[in-house]
C-alpha cells in the first residue's frame, strides 16, 4: 500500500514549512474527527509569497492557480506537523478559497482549482471536496490566494 508520503515524493512534492500563524492562533484545530486549517497563503520553501497581488490587476488566472497550489501545500504541511502523518487523513472534506480579485474578475473558480487538482493528486478520490471560490478586495500579505481545509480523520 502505498503512503501518502509516497505519493508526495512521486508526484515531486515537497511541503513547505510549516509556517504557523501568529499567536494566538492555531494552524489546526481538530474537534471530534474533523480538523480545519487556518487560512493558509501561497508561501514556497524560503518562506515567500507566489505570485502576489490582484487576480485581474497583474497577476494571471495561470499563476493564481499556481499560488493556490501552494496554498495547499502549505495546508499539507500544517496538518502533517499537527497530526503527526498524512495518514491521519481519512477524507477532504471542504476547501474555502479566496481570491484577491480586480473589480470585474469573475475566474476565481478556475484560480482555486489549482488547490482542488493538487488535493486530488494526492488523496485520489480521498481528496476530492466541497468548494467555495470566493473573490475579496485584498488579503494578508499581499498574497493572490488564500485557502482553509478541512478533513475527516481516521480515528
Amino acid at each position: 500500500m502505498t503512503t501518502i508520503d509516497d505519493r508526495l515524493e512521486a508526484l515531486g512534492l515537497v511541503l513547505p514549512g510549516p509556517y504557523p500563524p501568529h499567536d494566538p492562533l492555531d494552524a489546526i484545530v481538530v474537534h471530534g474527527d474533523r480538523a480545519r486549517t487556518s487560512g493558509q497563503l501561497p508561501r514556497d520553501h524560503d518562506g515567500n509569497l507566489v505570485h502576489p497581488g490582484v487576480l485581474g490587476a497583474g497577476v494571471s488566472v495561470e499563476e493564481g492557480a499556481e499560488a493556490a497550489r501552494w496554498c495547499a501545500l502549505n495546508a499539507l504541511s500544517v496538518l502533517r506537523a499537527d497530526l503527526g502523518s498524512l495518514e491521519r487523513v481519512a477524507r477532504v472534506l471542504t476547501v474555502l478559497g479566496f481570491v484577491a480579485s480586480a473589480p470585474g474578475f469573475v475566474q476565481q473558480p478556475a484560480v482555486i482549482d489549482g488547490a482542488s487538482r493538487l488535493l486530488a493528486d494526492v488523496f485520489g478520490d480521498l481528496g476530492r471536496h466541497s468548494r467555495s471560490a470566493i473573490g475579496v478586495a485584498a488579503l494578508p500579505r499581499g498574497g493572490a490566494v488564500e485557502i482553509e481545509v478541512e478533513v475527516a480523520l481516521t480515528s
